[in-house]
Formats: structure tokens, sequence, C-alpha cells
């Protein structure tokens, strides 16, 4: 039964959380055990500039073809067993996917009933949109895209979860979209199982929380785990399902037999990857991460919920991609004695060799240091492929006979690379029109949320307890250079900042003793959660980690913004590192674009842990609940 009258848990099942993730996961997902949807997240920031080179070579493409691969394993199945699908497979043409895969499937002799979504393409209506005042200014930076003086490529909104519920209530077997929010691939489907209305705040936030949770695929499983030597059987872990109840509570599991783990511990790190404010807006809801809570009902078993929700903002972010130029790099390699003589020389020589700064775009120099040798990397980027190509290639191998002792080159390329720009924005809502395209060709538009009975939050305007994206109301500002070598201040700290040292003893180990951390990127920002696992770690952690300390931890962040949040029901904290990842993954120059490693490094930093928490040597601490 589906709609308000259904009681059972609808079972989710996640099998891809970004183009390239495995393939095999369709089917392990389908005949692993009972499922009612399956869904595929395919998409990121990055993923929409390399879907339209792929679009550019084939104007019919610019789609995840993996996603056909994998129905080519499962379809057949899932239209036996009534599985629902529902994925973004789409990328910037849901509509050839779509006849794609019906094509495939009558192939095979099936008959699936495909829809897809679609509305969230922008990019003809740039012009358009623009001259009626609407200015896609740079969440970052507030400068105005017409400003910039670029060329968009891809311009997408991030859609909700209604389309999808209309097409399923039309009887869609497969659902196909384009850029809708991660978590919309099981808002949607929800909607549909229990007839939730569209101010259904708290049902819905409960499920962004559980689409949120899966949407990574096997981050929740124990992959990318802090405490990964406590798993079992960390290696090829079972992908996550969510069990969503009618209130939108949820439990989140896998499939018998399956590697990996679902722990209070894992859920906590999902749950903190790549979000910022605990009000965490979502195209249909608000869902504040600061009301969840988790238990470890049993063996691989993790309730989530019930979750707070508040109306949907009255603004869609919108993903902006224009193409930056043209980049190459060349990595050196020190070694042996005088290392940093070498590194000098190195610098020098590559100036001397290719004009410096001054004679490109962008101009990066960056040494990573190592056990046995430092490696030193250049990357130039301009707008003239040939500059940062065969020129430079030729002024760097020029330098090869000439350069400081043992040198050799890891990477050195004749051929630069096309490197693409995020550029974030907003929109309103009202200016997007979503529609639900059923197999015969219906279009059926998709309403969006009930306006919210009070003004929304939108950029310079702060709500209590809400935040619009790009709203930096509690970030700390960068502290000001010191003055004639005086010591750098400390910023007083909007979310707890105490500093002050737990009393008593105290021993120095590293920080991921005791605590995990998760880590990601959000267009130019990062974040870094941390989590603790028991309530005595929790407040020393929440006392004694403030802005101040994690700049002298991680001292690339000492001269940006950072926001800090603390979640008490989840013992966690979580940092926002503005602008460190510039302009974002496509375009960044340094070595963990995504900041995936930001978390684990904060880890191996020195801590001043209270001596109780750590002492006598005790066993590992498991998950509450476990």
């Amino acid at each position: 039964m589906y709609g308000r009258g259904r009681t059972a848990p609808l079972r989710i099942a996640n099998c891809s959380g970004y183009y390239g993730d495995r393939l095999a996961a369709a089917r392990e997902m389908v005949e692993g055990g009972p499922i009612d949807v399956l869904t595929g997240d395919y998409l990121a920031e990055l993923t929409m500039l390399l879907l339209w080179k792929a679009r550019r070579r084939d104007p019919e493409g610019g789609y995840a073809l993996s996603f056909l691969a994998q129905m080519h394993d499962v379809l057949g199945t899932c239209l036996d067993r009534g599985i629902k699908v529902v994925v973004n497979a789409g990328g910037l043409n849901p509509a050839g996917l779509a006849a794609k895969l019906r094509e495939l499937a009558e192939a095979a002799g099936l008959h699936p009933s495909v829809a897809h979504v679609e509305g969230d393409d922008l990019l003809d209506r740039l012009p358009e949109l623009t001259a009626r005042g609407h200015d896609f200014a740079h969440l970052a930076t507030g400068r105005p895209l017409a400003a910039a003086g670029v060329e968009p490529v891809t311009a997408h909104a991030y859609l909700g979860g209604w389309g999808i519920t209309r097409a399923l209530r039309a009887g869609a077997d497969v659902v196909v979209c384009g850029r809708v929010t991660d978590a919309s691939l099981v808002v949607g489907p929800a909607a549909w199982a229990f007839g939730w209305a569209a101010d259904d705040w708290d049902a819905l936030a409960g499920a962004v929380t559980a689409g949120h949770i899966i949407e990574c695929g096997t981050q929740a499983t124990g992959g990318n785990y802090s405490f990964f030597t406590e798993i079992p059987d960390p290696v090829h872990p079972g992908f996550p399902l969510a069990e969503i109840h009618p209130d939108g509570s949820s439990v989140i599991t896998k499939h018998p037999g399956t590697g990996g783990a679902v722990t209070v511990g894992t859920v906590t790190a999902q749950l903190l990857y790549e979000t910022g404010h605990p009000a965490y807006l979502n195209t249909d809801v608000v869902a504040r991460f600061d009301t969840v809570r988790l238990t470890q009902q049993g063996p691989d078993r993790v309730a989530v919920g019930p979750v707070a929700g508040e109306p949907a903002p009255d603004t869609l972010k919108v993903c902006v991609n224009h193409v930056g130029g043209h980049r190459n790099s060349a990595v050196f390699v020190l070694t042996g004695l005088d290392l940093d003589a070498k590194a000098d020389y190195a610098e020098a020589a590559l100036r001397d060799a290719t004009g410096g700064p001054t004679a490109f775009a962008g101009y990066d120099l960056r040494r990573e240091h190592g056990h046995e040798v430092d490696r030193l990397t250049l990357t130039v980027k301009d707008p003239d492929p040939a500059k940062v190509g065969r020129g430079f290639f030729t002024a760097v191998a020029g330098t090869a006979l000439a350069g400081y002792p043992g040198l050799y080159l890891e990477h050195a390329g004749a051929r630069p690379s096309e490197f693409g720009v995020y550029w974030p924005a907003l929109v309103p809502a009202a200016e997007v029109a979503a529609v639900t395209v059923l197999a015969d060709g219906t279009r059926l538009p998709v309403p969006g949320p009930p306006a919210s009975p009070a003004p929304s939050a939108t950029p310079g305007r702060l709500l209590p307890g809400r935040a619009a994206p790009g709203l930096r109301p509690d970030a700390v500002p960068p502290p000001p250079p010191p003055v004639d070598g005086a010591p750098r201040p400390e910023r007083a700290e909007p979310y707890g900042g105490r500093g002050a040292a737990t009393p008593g003893r105290t021993v120095r180990l590293p920080l991921g003793t005791l605590v995990g951390a998760r880590s990601g990127d959000k267009g130019g920002d990062a974040n870094v959660g941390l989590w603790a696992r028991d309530d005595d770690t929790y407040t020393w952690l929440r006392d004694y980690l403030d802005v101040p300390r994690l700049r002298a931890l991680l001292p690339e962040t000492a001269r940006l913004p950072v926001s800090r949040y603390e979640l008490p029901g989840l013992r966690a904290l979580n940092f926002v590192v503005h602008d460190l990842l510039g302009d974002g993954v496509a375009a960044s120059t340094g070595a963990d674009p995504q900041a995936k490693a930001l978390g684990e490094r904060l880890r191996a930093r020195l801590a001043d842990i209270p001596e109780h928490l750590v002492e006598p040597p005790r066993a590992p601490h498991p998950d509450p609940g476990a």
C-alpha cells in the first residue's frame, strides 16, 4: 500500500555515490535482499563540467553512461519485483538518457515506464533572468556573474523531490533526473510512498537526513572511516539502504553478509560530510541537523530521528560552470642533502626560464615534504594553451641539465589541460519551473513548496536559527597581519571557543587518538567535522578545539575565515574553512583539491588530552549502543 495509509517502512537502497562508483553495486543491492526503491547519485559540481565536455563530443550525450550498464544487469529484476529506480544520472540530458534506456529495454524485451524530470537547466535562460534583475552573484564574493566577463557552459538549479513524486504517482517504473539535490532521490520516493504533503516539514526533514546519509554510498558503511581498523571486514563494504518510516525517521542498514559496518560512528561521519550550518537547506525543506539523534538498534542498524524541519527557503542554489583556461604542471623531485637550498635553486631557475608569475595568469609553486624525498610542483594557468603547453614544457626542459644535483622530473607534459571554474549562485525558487515528463510525452508541472509563513533567509538577511547558502553569520574572520612583528591577536569565538584546557594532568597525543573526522569540499570551501564517541570526550573536545586552535593545528587555515558549529546531539563539531579551495575542485592546483585528507591530517596533530580520557590504556571504545 502506498499513500497516507502505508505503515510498513520503505526500503530505499543506494547503488552509486558518484559517477565512477562500483558498477556491481546495483546488482548487489537488488539481489542482496528485499528493497522497494533503488537510487543512484552520479552528480557533483565537477561532474557537470565533465558531462559538458562529453556532450561537446556527442550532442546526444551528457549523461552518466555507467547507469545504462547497471540497468542492463538489473532492470528486468526490478520490473519483476516492483522495485522503482530513481537516479540523477540524467546530468545535462535527462530526456536523452530516458530515451536511451527505453531503447535498451526494448531490445531486451522489457517495457518499463520511464519518466524524467527537467527544468533545472537555466543556461539558455541566463540572459532573460539577468535582464529581469537576477544577477547570479557569487555566493562567496558577491560579484555578479555578468561582471566576471565569462561565458557559462552549464547553469543548473538544484530541484527538489516533488518531480520524482509526481512521476511515481503517475506509474513510472524509472525516474531519470538531472540536477536535483542529492537527498531528493530519497525525499521523492518517500513522499510518494507515504502521501506526504508539501508542508510535512518534519517528515521531509527526516527523509533529507536519510538521503544525505546514504547518498555517498559506502561512506556510510565504513568507507573513508577514521576508525577503519575496528571494522572486522572493511574491504568491499556493502552499499547502504534506508528504511524510511511514515514520520520520516529511518533506520540505516545494509544487506546481511556484506562487508563494512553500519554504526553510530559511520553514520555520524557521513552526516558531517560536506555540511555547514546545522540548518541544512534543501530545496523542499530545511532539515535541522542539530536535532538529529542516532541510536544503535543492533548489528548494522542505526536509528535516525525524528528530525525537526522548517519551511523551505525561497531561493534555489544554482551551479554555474565556466571555462577558466588551460593549465599545465611540472613536478621536481628533491632528494639527498641540502633540500631547502635545492628548493630555492629550483624556484629561481624556474622563474628565470619561464618568466615567473608575471608571465602567466596563474603561477602556483608548492613544496610537499616526504620521508625520503620532497616534491616541488609548479602549476601554471593561462587562457592561451600554447603558453602553458609547448612553451612551458620547453622552458622547464631547458633547466634539466643546469639544475640542482639529483634533479629529475616525475611529471612534465607538453599538452595542457582545460579547466573549469565553479560559480555558486542563488535564484528565486519561483523562477524555476520543474516539469515531470512521462513516457508518453505528457508534461506535468511540479508545484513548489508552500510559501514560508515568515520571510525566508536570503543574502543580507538572517533569521533566527536559519542561514541561507553563502551567508557566514558565524564566520570568524582571518586575524589581521601582525604589526611590526607583534604577535597575532586571537578573535573571540561565536560558538564555544572557550579554548581553556581541561583541569588536571594532560598527555600529548594525536587528536585522532579519541576523535574521528570526515572532511570534504563544497565549492571553494572545505568542511571538517569531528566527533567524539562518549560524552566526556565531547565535553573536552568542545572546550578545547576553538577556531584559533584549529588555525594553529592547520596552518593553511590561518588567514581564512572559519565558521564553527556545535552539534551536541551527535557529540560533534563542524568547521567550515571558507575559500580554502579557491575556485573549486576543477580549478584547484592543490594536491588534495576536494579536501578529503583535511580531517585525517587534523587527527594526526598533537593535542593536550586529559590523562583520565586515555589512561589507563583501554580497548578501543565501541560506538554508543553497539
